[in-house]
């Protein structure tokens, strides 16, 4: 079902309060679990393009060449509605600007495929002009990345546009050979989606990618005084181990390999785990990652 399974920085950087690696650890350590490649997190403490000079993007190529895990995508970090308060600062030119040297990163580490985001929804704009802005941005960078030989794939995670039908009119409106999607299952199963494979089979044509991590729900409760009771708040989303959640992957990555998707497919740790963060912890959930996906072949 699909194509490599990937182990994403992400999960060893330490974010949470977990155990980390350092990149060079985190890369033996992927292949040691039996991953076919990986998802580097392009920013501190993983693989900023202000700390990899071309030596070190040799390396760490090398690294990753001599573990073959050279099926690679490289994870940015953008926000393209970022302080739109501030109209005089360039900030669609600062964006553009950082996706052109992630994918020089990319390229260098021997990658075609940069992961990047849209934008949050902004109180100082017309939610028109900031899907317009968004717009533009990707068209103008998937063009600047093309040239490097890098294709964008645009994560449906920020606000704008994380509906699954506005993101395939996202990917219609920008109309670039060099974006495509990386399409994940977490966002439309917490909007309520009933059928995943809907979605999943929707945007399989343009999916190259998708990154997954499983939930339970927590409820959550307000203590109100004045009414000695308790009012319902927003659950929280608890990581557990895959096929222990929610979420239907079955459905979500079937349909996206019944659609055509030649989607790889990452497992990240990106929030608290049930079981907390140690290192064995950790490896416990990626190995049940590899687990699951061999169950549902």
């Amino acid at each position: 079902m699909l194509g490599t399974r990937l182990l994403h920085s992400v999960s060893y950087a330490g974010l949470w309060g977990q155990h980390s690696l350092p990149v060079d650890d985190f890369v033996d350590h992927a292949a040691a679990l039996g991953f076919g490649g990986v998802m580097l997190m392009a920013k501190r403490p993983h693989v900023s393009p202000l700390d990899y000079d071309p030596a070190q993007r040799l390396a760490l190529r090398q690294r990753l060449e001599r573990h073959r895990l050279t099926d690679l995508v490289i994870a940015g970090y953008t926000n393209l509605t970022a302080d739109l308060e501030h109209a005089e600062i360039p900030h669609r030119e600062f964006q553009v600007s950082y996706i052109v040297e992630l994918a020089k990163l990319t390229r260098d580490l021997g990658g075609t495929r940069l992961r990047v985001f849209t934008g949050y929804e902004h109180a100082s704009a017309a939610y028109g002009s900031q899907w317009k802005l968004i717009v533009e941005t990707l068209r103008e960078a998937a063009g600047r990345a093309g040239d490097l030989g890098v294709t964008l794939g645009v994560q449906n995670h920020h606000d704008v546009a994380v509906g699954w039908q506005q993101f395939a009119d996202l990917l219609r409106a920008v109309d670039h050979p060099h974006c495509r999607a990386m399409f994940d299952a977490w966002a439309p199963a917490l909007h309520g989606e009933p059928d995943l494979a809907t979605p999943a089979r929707h945007l399989a044509p343009d999916t190259i990618h998708t990154t997954v991590a499983d939930y339970q729900r927590r409820p959550r409760y307000r203590y109100n005084a004045a009414l000695v009771n308790y009012e319902p708040a927003t659950p929280l989303i608890q990581a557990v181990p895959m096929g222990e959640g929610f979420i239907d992957y079955r459905a979500f990555l079937g349909g996206l390999a019944a659609g055509g998707s030649p989607a790889t497919v990452a497992y990240e740790m990106c929030s608290p785990l049930r079981e907390g963060g140690a290192r064995r912890t950790l490896d416990a959930y990626a190995t049940r990652f590899l687990e699951y996906m061999q169950e549902l072949q």
